[in-house]
């Protein structure tokens, strides 16, 4: 197998080209500059692209496996280095413990089992969080809340006052994999509505958060209204395994 070419280098490179194409896709969507995040998705990839990544200006990361972050990011901490951390994929309530512990917001919110250990491990250390309700719009595989009537009832349950210590600020899918644009832009489409709908009935929280689009589909998730954008390969090239 060919080495993979991780180099700050490439990082750097590659950084400003997704930045650039960012910035060309709130242009033409007529949105204000400024207005969506890159988040680097990190898993698999070493400390030292992490660092590369900061030094290159790049603060804002996500990680789905909680032990694998915990390792990386508590060194970054050790280092000094200030960055915010998103969990995002699937969460087992087992993991939840440590991902509060050293996460700013957990993206991937998708049931009221799991609100409710989020709050419970908050509680024990005093921390508020900042969550994302994942809501499943596309493959039968992803998972998220099922319907905008399952995501109300999660919602209800915070707006009662059982959550004092999450923060609702916003929602997030993943698309289908297809190369169809118009299943894409419709899964995408589906948040943006429901999150629309959200705000009218819930006005205590912000929900300012869409995070949507990742390597594949992120100009037209950011068409569509995304505010975070989740990228890994197009960053940090594949993970070398050799």
């Amino acid at each position: 197998m060919d080495k993979v070419d991780n180099s700050k280098e490439v990082i750097k490179q590659q950084l400003e080209i997704i930045n650039g194409r960012i910035n060309d896709a709130i242009s033409k969507s007529g949105r204000k500059a400024g207005s969506v995040k890159l988040e680097a998705v990190s898993k698999f990839h070493p400390l030292q692209s992490v660092l590369d990544a900061i030094e290159c200006g790049q603060f804002l990361f996500g990680e789905n496996r909680v032990q694998e972050a915990r390792e990386k990011f508590s060194q970054l901490n050790e280092l000094g280095k200030k960055c915010e951390l998103h969990i995002i994929g699937s969460l087992q309530r087992n993991k939840v413990k440590h991902a509060v512990e050293i996460a700013e917001c957990i993206e991937s919110v998708d049931r009221i089992e799991l609100i409710e250990e989020i709050e419970k491990q908050c509680a024990k250390i005093n921390k508020k969080i900042k969550v994302l309700f994942e809501l499943h719009t596309g493959e039968e595989s992803k998972s998220g809340f099922q319907s905008a009537d399952e995501l109300q009832k999660a919602l209800d349950f915070c707006a009662a006052g059982n959550t004092p210590h999450l923060i609702p600020t916003g929602f997030m899918t993943m698309a289908p994999f297809t190369k169809d644009e118009s299943l894409i832009r419709n899964s995408f489409a589906t948040l943006r509505k429901i999150s629309e709908q959200m705000k009218v009935h819930y006005p205590q929280f912000s929900f300012s958060e869409l995070s949507m689009g990742m390597s594949g589909d992120y100009e037209l998730a950011i068409e569509e209204g995304s505010t975070i954008v989740r990228i890994g390969t197009a960053i940090f090239g594949e993970r070398d395994y050799s």
